[in-house]
């Protein structure tokens, strides 16, 4: 026998289910990523015709059959509507959750990868952080709850967490002065290491707080996505629809 349960998430991505109903991906606090049928969701006088869509975030009460959810009622606090004005917001925004809807789980807490996301969109609808440094921030963040992030603390190998002024791609992480005459590396500046290191350690409420010149945000870019490349190699389609981020120039977004 079934029950109704509450759920506080957010609707990754929405697929049309016959004449009138809707499948939904939510990224749940409680329930990691589930899946739930919104029946008559695509009804224009049906109460979850604006909940069933993705951006939606509030509480959704679900009826927990044997192996389905349904969606029985929803109260939406936002559904960041500001994205829907800007194009580039809309791309990077559908970026985000299709990372979400890719990497998380069912049945674990997905409390944090929730708050990242929630506080990521509040990011890009705030317009004060570039959007391509908030997209590295993104996905340095994901590939800390992932447990797949760079060793930025200490040295790789003698562990010291002086001096780590360059990086090894081949060892995934920094290396100090003495160890890199062994072991090779490129340089790394210190800021960009320390952007690297809070954004590693940071609860995700506080990330989008710092802004950094543009060589530094280059080279923390330019590191991720190499990192990114050699270690954590997955494409996603909403990828091919990001505009061409600008180097680094902290100049805004496009309107």
């Amino acid at each position: 026998m079934g029950f109704n349960i509450v759920l506080t998430g957010m609707v990754l991505s929405a697929i049309p289910v016959g004449e009138y109903d809707k499948r939904i991906t939510i990224l749940t606090r409680e329930r990691g990523r589930i899946t739930a049928f919104a029946k008559g969701a695509r009804r224009s006088t049906n109460q979850l015709l604006a909940a069933a869509n993705p951006f939606a975030l509030g509480e959704f009460e679900v009826y927990q059959g044997k192996s389905t959810y349904t969606v029985v009622k929803a109260e939406i606090s936002d559904y960041f509507r500001e994205l829907a004005a800007d194009l580039d917001m809309v791309c990077y925004g559908y970026y985000f959750l299709e990372m979400a809807d890719d990497l998380a789980q069912e049945n674990v807490d997905e409390s944090e990868r929730l708050r990242l996301l929630y506080m990521t969109l509040r990011a890009l609808e705030s317009r004060k952080i570039p959007f391509a440094l908030i997209r590295g921030v993104y996905e340095l963040k994901t590939l800390a709850i992932q447990g797949e992030y760079p060793n930025v603390f200490s040295c790789m190998k003698c562990g010291t967490k002086e001096d780590l002024d360059f990086f090894s791609m081949r060892l995934r992480g920094c290396l100090c002065k003495k160890c890199q005459a062994k072991e090779g590396g490129t340089p790394l500046h210190g800021s960009a290491l320390y952007a690297m290191q809070f954004v590693i350690s940071t609860p995700p409420e506080r990330l989008y707080t710092f802004r950094l010149t543009p060589p530094v945000q280059d080279e923390f870019l330019s590191l991720l996505k190499a990192y990114r490349s050699h270690y954590a190699d997955r494409r996603y389609k909403s990828e091919e629809f990001l505009p061409q981020e600008e180097s680094g120039n902290g100049q805004a977004p496009r309107s």
